[in-house]
């Protein structure tokens, strides 16, 4: 035991790399969500198909996947990044579909009505998403886009796999030294709960304030 306390730190170090991963790349995923879902709510009958079947790919790609065609193959064409950019683009792309159908749901929720407002006082289509649908959208989506991001930190643990030095990452590499799996797994678990949990908690409390305005959360 006393030699593991040695080497909280060491895993602990991992904690500021999984967080750069998951802010970094859940952020990036929103604004590409957000366009996406824009794009098929507002869009003609055409361009709205395509991009829902851009999204329905993007989430049936596995994460650990798309890391892997991100690291290793950008490279091919020119472009070499670190493991740590890389799995952050490979987060937002997996990431970015679920947020779109998580926005799409939202911007659908609001009423035609506003929208119709919208357009008989010269909003185009953008002022109106941006001024009014928006705003409105979001706050129906705020539990479910909290509950987005305890899901983006804990698959940030794949990024192992392209050599990221994040939480899980540390604490392997601590339990080949101390061969000892069990206590470095159940420290990473405290730290990833003690991360979640509170975020749940909000997650709910926002849910329950919504529907007491009586507005559907997503």
């Amino acid at each position: 035991m006393n030699g593991f306390l040695t080497y909280v730190p060491v895993i602990l170090m991992g904690v500021w790399n999984t967080l750069i991963l998951s802010t970094a790349g859940f952020l990036l995923a929103t604004l590409l969500g957000l366009l996406m879902a824009f794009i098929e709510v507002f869009s003609p009958k055409p361009i709205s198909i395509t991009v829902d079947w851009v999204t329905r790919v993007l989430r049936g790609v596995p994460l650990l996947l798309a890391l892997l065609l991100v690291f290793y193959g950008l490279p091919r064409v020119g472009i070499a990044l670190p493991n740590i950019a890389s799995a952050i683009i490979g987060i937002t792309i997996v990431d970015s579909g679920y947020q779109a159908q998580l926005f799409r749901g939202a911007i659908e929720g609001v009423g035609e009505r506003q929208l119709e407002a919208a357009y008989s006082i010269g909003l185009s289509k953008w002022a109106a998403f941006r001024y009014i649908i928006a705003p409105q959208a979001f706050r129906a989506a705020l539990p479910g886009w909290l509950n987005e991001f305890t899901i983006v930190l804990k698959d940030s643990s794949i990024a192992y796999a392209i050599g990221v030095t994040e939480l899980f990452t540390q604490a392997v590499h601590v339990a080949q030294v101390v061969l000892d799996y069990l206590q470095p797994l159940i420290l990473v678990s405290i730290v990833y709960f003690s991360i979640c949990y509170p975020l749940s908690i909000i997650s709910e409390r926002a849910r329950r304030k919504l529907l007491a305005m009586g507005v559907a959360a997503v």
